[in-house]
C-alpha cells in the first residue's frame, strides 16, 4: 500500500484459533502497529488501536467462514482512494509469518528476502526472460490468476530505479510494489546448508568433533551467508535482551489487563530467607522463568524463544543455571546457539505454533531447546545435548494448550516452569549416559503427528481444558468488564 492505508477489513475464520484470541493475546495490537509502520519493539504498541484511529485508518474485524487453511489465518482487504489489495497470511509461530495469497495470486512470502512484485496483464513471459538476462542469482517467479500476471523477484535487495523505469517503458506494467524483509537474517537464493536433520548433523560431525554451538554457528553462517563472528554477535544481542527482560521482571511489573500480579518478587523474598524447599539451581531457574513471563505479560520487550507463550523456559533455565554456576555471557551465548540448532530441526520438521500442535509445540520445544543449552553449559558432548533434547520432548508429548481467559499466563507460567525443570532433569540424565531410546528426529516427527491429532479444542482456541472451567469463565468476564470500562473512560 506504499504507506497509504485508509480502510482495512480483517477477517478471521470462526473455526480457527485466532478468532478467539486475536484481541486478548495482543495480535490486534501488533497488526495495528504494522499498519502504522511501527517496529515490533515500539513502546507505543499498547496504544496502537487508538493511534490507528487518530491516523484516520478505519479497521473493521469480521468473524466469517472462508475455509482457512491454518488456525492463525489473516484475510485482509486494504484500501485507499486509488487502489485496493487483498492478502491472506498465516502466523506460523514464534513471530514468523507466511503470506500465501496476494490479489488472488498464490505466493509464499516468508519475510526472509526483499520482494519486488510486478503486476501486469500481458507480456509476463517476455518480462521474465528480460529479467533473467539482467538479474543474476535472484529468484524470479511467474504467477498467473485468470488473465492477470504477477512477476515476483526474491532477492537480497530491490531492483534498481533505472531497471524499474525500463520495465515500465518496455512492458505493459500496471504497478511495481516492494515488500521489505521482516526477519533479521535474509535467505539468499543460493542458500546451501550443511544439514537439516539431527541425523545429518551427527553424520557431518563424525570426523569433526564439534560442539553443538559450533555446529549451530556453522549452520547459521551457511544459512545467512554471514561470517561466524557476525552470527555470534547477533546471538549475543539476543542474550542481552533476554537478560534485560529478566531484570525488568525482577524489579516488578504492572499491567492492568492480566490475571497474575507480580509474583517473582515473592519467590525471590522466600528464596532469600531459605523458606523454600532446597532445590538449588532449579529454584534460580523458577525465579528467572517467572520474572521473564511477567515482563512478557506486562507487554515488555522479550525474545520469542521459541514463542512468546514459551519465552520463559529456555532463557530462565539458561540464565538460572549460569547464575548458579558462576558462568558469564559467552557461556550463555554458546548455550543459546546450541539450543537454536535444536529449534531449527523443530521448525523444519514440525511447528512452534500451539494453535497447530498444542503446547507441546511451544513449551515442549522450549524444554528440548533448554535441555540442549544446559548440556552445553555443562560442557557435555554434542550427542549428549541432542539426547537431552530428545528426552525432554518425549516427556512433554501431548501437552494441550488451554489458556485461561485467552491470556498467556495461566497455566502458561506453570508449563514454562515445568519445561525448565524437565530440561534440567533430562540434561542430567543425558550427562549421566541414560539411554535416549528414540532419536531426536523421530521424536520431532512424532510431536508433529500428535499435534495434528489433537482436537481443535485443545490447541489454543480457548474452547477446552482449563479455558472452559467456571473459574476461568468468571475471570474472563471480569477482564472484559475492566476493558469495557477502560475504553469508556478513554473515549470520555
Amino acid at each position: 500500500m506504499e504507506g497509504n492505508i485508509q480502510e482495512v477489513l480483517i477477517r478471521f475464520d470462526p473455526r480457527g484459533s485466532i478468532a478467539e484470541t486475536h484481541e486478548s493475546q495482543g495480535s490486534d495490537m501488533g497488526l495495528f502497529g504494522g499498519f502504522l509502520g511501527w517496529e515490533p519493539t515500539d513502546e507505543r504498541l499498547m496504544d496502537s488501536a487508538m493511534a490507528l484511529a487518530r491516523a484516520g485508518i478505519k479497521a473493521r474485524i469480521e468473524i466469517t467462514e472462508f475455509h482457512a487453511p491454518h488456525p492463525n489465518t489473516y484475510k485482509l482487504t486494504l484500501k485507499n482512494a486509488s487502489e485496493q489489495h487483498e492478502m491472506t497470511a498465516l502466523s506460523t509461530g514464534g513471530g514468523m509469518v507466511e503470506i500465501i495469497e496476494i490479489d488472488g495470486f498464490k505466493v509464499s512470502i516468508l519475510g526472509d528476502c526483499c520482494e519486488t512484485l510486478i503486476f501486469l496483464d500481458s507480456g509476463a513471459k517476455e518480462l521474465v526472460e528480460f529479467l533473467s538476462q539482467r538479474i543474476e542469482g535472484d529468484e524470479v517467479i511467474l504467477h498467473q490468476h485468470g488473465r492477470s500476471n504477477l512477476v515476483e523477484i526474491k532477492a537480497k535487495g530491490f531492483i534498481y530505479a533505472a531497471t524499474a523505469s525500463e520495465l515500465r517503458s518496455r512492458f505493459p506494467v500496471q504497478s511495481i510494489k516492494t515488500l521489505s524483509p521482516l526477519l533479521p537474517v535474509l535467505s539468499p537464493s543460493t542458500i546451501s546448508i550443511p544439514f537439516i536433520t539431527c541425523e545429518e548433523m551427527l553424520r557431518y560431525n563424525q570426523d569433526r568433533d564439534l560442539s553443538l554451538w559450533e555446529l549451530a554457528l556453522l549452520y547459521e553462517s551457511a544459512r545467512g551467508e554471514l561470517p561466524g563472528n557476525e552470527v555470534y554477535r547477533k546471538m549475543r544481542d539476543l542474550v542481552s535482551i533476554m537478560e534485560k527482560s529478566i531484570l525488568e521482571g525482577l524489579k516488578g511489573t504492572t499491567y492492568e489487563d492480566r490475571i497474575l500480579g507480580c509474583q517473582s518478587g515473592l519467590y525471590q523474598e522466600q528464596l532469600s530467607k531459605d523458606l523454600l524447599l532446597d532445590a538449588g539451581m532449579l529454584n534460580r531457574m523458577i525465579l528467572f522463568v517467572t520474572a521473564l513471563m511477567e515482563t512478557k505479560s506486562a507487554m515488555g520487550v522479550i525474545v520469542a524463544a521459541p514463542t512468546a507463550g514459551s519465552c520463559g523456559a529456555l532463557p530462565g533455565a539458561c540464565f538460572g543455571a549460569s547464575s548458579f554456576m558462576g558462568l558469564g555471557s559467552d557461556d550463555i551465548t554458546r548455550a543459546m546457539l546450541a539450543s537454536g540448532m535444536v529449534g531449527v530441526f523443530i521448525a523444519a520438521h514440525a511447528t512452534f505454533a500451539a494453535e497447530a500442535g498444542g503446547c507441546q509445540a511451544e513449551c515442549g520445544a522450549g524444554s528440548a531447546m533448554a535441555a540442549a543449552a544446559l548440556v552445553s553449559l555443562a560442557k557435555g558432548t554434542t550427542l549428549q545435548a541432542v539426547d537431552a533434547a530428545s528426552m525432554a520432548l518425549q516427556n512433554i508429548l501431548g501437552m494441550i494448550c488451554d489458556p485461561v481467559a485467552n491470556r498467556v499466563e495461566v497455566p502458561c507460567l506453570g508449563k514454562n516452569v515445568l519445561a525448565a525443570a524437565n530440561a534440567l532433569a533430562c540434561a542430567n540424565m543425558a550427562l549421566a549416559g541414560f539411554d535416549v531410546v528414540i532419536p531426536l528426529d523421530e521424536v520431532i516427527e512424532t510431536m508433529d503427528a500428535v499435534g495434528k491429532n489433537l482436537p481443535p479444542e485443545l490447541r489454543c482456541t480457548g474452547r477446552g481444558g482449563l479455558s472452559v472451567t467456571p473459574a476461568a469463565r468468571k475471570i474472563q468476564k471480569k477482564l472484559q468488564r475492566q476493558a469495557a470500562e477502560t475504553t469508556k473512560t478513554e473515549r470520555s
